[in-house]
């Protein structure tokens, strides 16, 4: 029998549940409730947070059923629960948050059987799109929660979760852009999943400029800090007359030709001011994306703050995006090898403030031809 889209719908929802659990199998009761960093939540937070949100749209938006418990909904709210306390909230405990997390992927399932889906006028279930929200959700969580392991001494992270080995890359080091119009962003749902601030796709001007084929790495960065005596990436410390980075408690030479990761925007400056470069704009990068190498290494800092588009219409909540326009963040453009495939496109913006390294984030420079 083919497969249908509701097939294909459980099956990867099915698929973004397993590498969830396979990146929290090895690890103790005690390990998921702690708290290593008051920016980074405990992952037994993330756990329930991934249920609860599921269940918010997949079962009570969408199916129109009362929740399991209606006192989580406040706890597992990222916008009403900053990081820093949510170690001391009342959650769900590990015995708790497991089969949580298996009655609500029950209910969901069920409501997906009973939902006219491809024919439906719902904007959210047109084209699938809150199924694919939430996919999106988990696998941006296990990003998260990847950045947080870093921390845990000894974790042995799955095979198929650690950074690839980078690849040679044919071609000249630079790419020249002429200047000229350039479309920028996502265009309806109707051409395929995106996010509220993605959208609208519009036309920006952009003068000439060249940028660099390949991200920044961990040999140009040492050149760096050996002639400014700059702070290094996180994870990095001095032995002697060599770098050794310690993630996950062991400590290792960072690979010369990988691309320099845990730099925060003001390091990511400061490089390329000191490389006689600057940071491209987010409309440089993704005006030029096709044409680069290194992607899905590392989410790349640019210059732009993050900021509405012209036309920005907030879709399903304006808590996603909208809170976050205009409030010091800063755009960040590729991808990093943390980060699910699905979620890599040229148009995805991702965000933080300019002082934080936990995320997986490095440098591409560019500059005025």
């Amino acid at each position: 029998m083919a497969e249908t889209v509701k097939d294909g719908i459980a099956e990867r929802l099915a698929q973004a549940r397993r590498r969830t659990l396979r990146l929290i199998e090895p690890l103790s009761d005690d390990q998921l409730n702690r708290v290593y960093s008051p920016i980074l939540s405990p992952l037994i937070w993330d756990l329930g947070h991934i249920a609860n949100f599921e269940e918010l749209w997949l079962v009570q938006t969408i199916g129109g059923r009362e929740p399991l418990r209606g006192d989580l909904g406040g706890l597992y709210d990222a916008i009403e629960q900053p990081r820093r306390i949510r170690g001391e909230l009342p959650i769900l405990s590990a015995d708790e948050v497991r089969p949580y997390l298996d009655e609500v992927r029950e209910r969901t399932l069920e409501v997906l059987g009973e939902i006219e889906l491809e024919k439906s006028e719902d904007p959210l279930l047109r084209g699938g799109f809150v199924y694919e929200m939430l996919l999106a959700h988990e696998h941006q969580h296990n990003e998260t929660m990847l950045q947080l392991l870093q921390l845990v001494d000894g974790y042995e992270p799955p095979e198929d979760e650690a950074p690839p080995s980078p690849a040679a890359t044919d071609g000249p080091e630079t790419v020249r852009l002429e200047a000229g119009s350039y479309e920028i962003g996502a265009g309806s749902l109707d051409e395929g999943f995106s996010y509220d601030n993605e959208r609208r796709r519009h036309a920006v001007e952009l003068t000439a400029f060249e940028i660099d084929r390949s991200p920044v790495t961990n040999a140009a960065f040492a050149e760096f800090l050996a002639a400014t005596d700059s702070e290094p990436p996180q994870y990095w410390r001095r032995d002697g007359s060599r770098w050794v980075r310690t993630a996950y408690g062991r400590e290792a030479p960072p690979d010369p030709a990988a691309a320099v990761v845990h730099v925060d925007f003001h390091q990511a400056e400061a490089f390329a001011e000191w490389a006689g470069k600057r940071l491209p704009s987010e409309q440089e990068w993704e005006a030029a994306h096709d044409q680069l190498a290194g992607l899905g290494q590392v989410w790349e800092w640019t210059s732009s703050e993050f900021t509405a588009y012209p036309g920005f219409e907030a879709f399903p909540y304006r808590e996603y995006s909208e809170a976050f326009f205009d409030q010091g963040y800063e755009v960040l453009r590729g991808g990093s090898w943390a980060a699910h495939p699905s979620v890599i496109r040229p148009s995805f913006r991702n965000w933080d403030l300019p002082q934080r390294r936990q995320i997986f984030a490095g440098i591409r420079c560019a500059w005025d031809a």
